[in-house]
């Protein structure tokens, strides 16, 4: 599991690079101005939409499909997959007619601050790219098809066309008519599917027009993806609330959130989202076979992992919010104001950092015991506490005080997990965590004091960028350094690898 999860983490770190690439473009051309928020509205309300119907696909259809192709057969199983893309693409039939009914409300809850042109232009762009919901829902299966069949390798690929495509649409879009932007989010969808179908063909899945609504493996699957769906919805009210003050309280409010939670992304992406890809369909079976130990040894080492490798991340980040983004988005149309603005939303998005990525890590936990109903009830409490902070820190803090409220209300939802996770299947290993938790949090500190010690005597010698580049070089070598002599499980564990490894080689050689 631990090397499909590196493997993960290596590709993805490519995957996210051509993301930033993409991201640096559209700043560069549009920076965080009125189009570069259109085109973000119009991208988001697709997916707040659909994702009610994709989170709840991703976390049902595996351990569904395992069920019945034990029990039935690898061929009963695909027919049951053939239904479930079928069930889909009519219910994603009727949210696209919504949305094309009702594009105006829409794009006025999601950024109640657009008026006149800006107004027009989003409801044109949503119009446009809320077809792409179709192409995503096939993409949610056949990944998870794929995930099902070991190969975690196809789906976490997936990234690249998605780029390509969508930096060529806004390179066209800036010399041509800026509604290509939306045109290629739909283009940049169908060659994602493209991209997959032919591996899931491979594995021996054919598409078949089956539809049985009634089946009672749909319904199961419904069942238990109804509290996943509502624990979802949750998190986009969140994401409007969000989206709808920072409409209001500047003009590139929505861009700056945006760029600046897409930094935050890449270290969810890396790290967190590699662990629980491969964790989740192998504790799903451990609960499924009864194994407790394990299912408890296994959580308890990912929360360890990812405390080891995203609380220096969250020190780097606090550390370098601004030099990170005048060296990644200061260029073009990107000017000062928007750097100074996504500087502070990253600063406090950074703070949440590892409440983002232990909550996924817990969730999943209940989700392999069949229980979607507590994390859903705890993202509810999240969600109350973080509408009442968006009020009131947006007030102080602007743009950061929505990054910060977001970040508090994440942390008060990692916390009442683990608490209730506690309950449910007794100790997992709470005291070894914590004791790691506060040596990595102590040797994330010292480095992070370091590399900028380290950049504020650089910079008057190399430049900022460099400067920058090199500290945290300079960082992450102490870091290492220090967490090797602190006795640390997980990294003993990895060192012990890593030079079983070296001596086989030698051996070898």
């Amino acid at each position: 599991m631990k090397k499909t999860a590196i493997l993960l983490m290596m590709l993805t770190i490519f995957s996210k690079i051509f993301g930033f690439a993409r991201d640096i473009i559209l700043s560069y051309f549009y920076g965080a101005s009125n189009i570069s928020d259109v085109y973000l509205i119009s991208t988001t309300i697709p997916i707040a939409i659909f994702s009610f119907v994709g989170v709840g696909i991703s976390t049902g259809y595996i351990p569904m499909y395992s069920k019945v192709e034990n029990k039935k057969g690898t061929e009963k199983a695909n027919q049951f997959t053939s239904n479930l893309v079928n069930t889909l693409l009519i219910i994603c039939t009727a949210l696209v007619i919504f949305g094309l009914v009702f594009t105006a409300p829409l794009v006025k809850l999601f950024a109640s601050g657009f008026e006149g042109e800006t107004l027009d232009l989003a409801i044109k762009f949503t119009r446009i790219s809320i077809a792409g919901i179709y192409f995503s829902t096939l993409i949610f299966v056949y990944s998870g098809f794929l995930q099902i069949k070991g190969n975690y390798i196809i789906p976490a690929l997936i990234g690249f066309p998605l780029n390509i495509v969508t930096i060529l649409s806004i390179v066209v879009s800036a010399r041509t008519d800026v509604v290509v932007l939306a045109i290629g989010g739909i283009i940049a969808s169908m060659a994602q599917l493209a991209f997959i179908v032919p591996f899931v063909y491979k594995e021996g899945y054919k598409y078949k027009f089956i539809l049985n609504i009634k089946d009672k493996y749909i319904k199961s699957m419904a069942y238990m993806a109804i509290p996943v769906i509502i624990g979802v919805s949750v998190n986009q009210i969140n994401t409007l609330v969000d989206r709808t003050l920072a409409s209001n309280l500047a003009v590139g409010g929505i861009s700056a959130l945006n760029y600046a939670n897409k930094l935050n992304g890449f270290v969810q992406g890396i790290f967190v989202m590699s662990l629980t890809t491969v964790m989740y369909p192998a504790i799903s079976k451990m609960a499924a076979e009864k194994n407790m130990e394990g299912l408890k040894k296994s959580v308890s080492e990912a929360i360890s992992s990812i405390n080891l490798l995203v609380i220096p991340a969250t020190v780097g980040a606090m550390v370098f919010a601004g030099p990170v983004v005048n060296l990644l988005f200061g260029r073009g149309a990107f000017d000062a104001g928007a750097v100074t603005m996504t500087s502070s939303a990253l600063f406090y998005y950074s703070i949440g950092m590892i409440g983002f990525g232990l909550r996924d890590v817990l969730a999943r936990a209940f989700y392999s015991l069949q229980d979607t109903k507590t994390p859903a009830i705890n993202a509810a409490i999240a969600m109350f506490i973080n509408i009442v902070l968006n009020i009131i820190l947006s007030k102080f803090l602007g743009i950061g005080g929505l990054a910060l409220a977001t970040s508090i209300s994440a942390i008060f939802c990692t916390g009442l997990l683990f608490t209730n996770l506690r309950k449910k299947i007794g100790p997992f290993g709470m005291k070894s965590i914590i004791v790691s938790f506060m040596k990595i949090l102590c040797a994330s500190l010292v480095m992070g004091i370091i590399a900028r010690l380290s950049y504020n005597s650089l910079l008057r010698i190399i430049g900022a960028n460099l400067s920058l580049v090199v500290s945290i070089g300079i960082g992450a070598v102490i870091y290492f350094i220090i967490i090797y002599f602190m006795k640390i499980e997980e990294v003993d564990t990895m060192i012990n690898v890593v030079k079983k490894k070296l001596k086989r080689s030698v051996n070898n050689d």
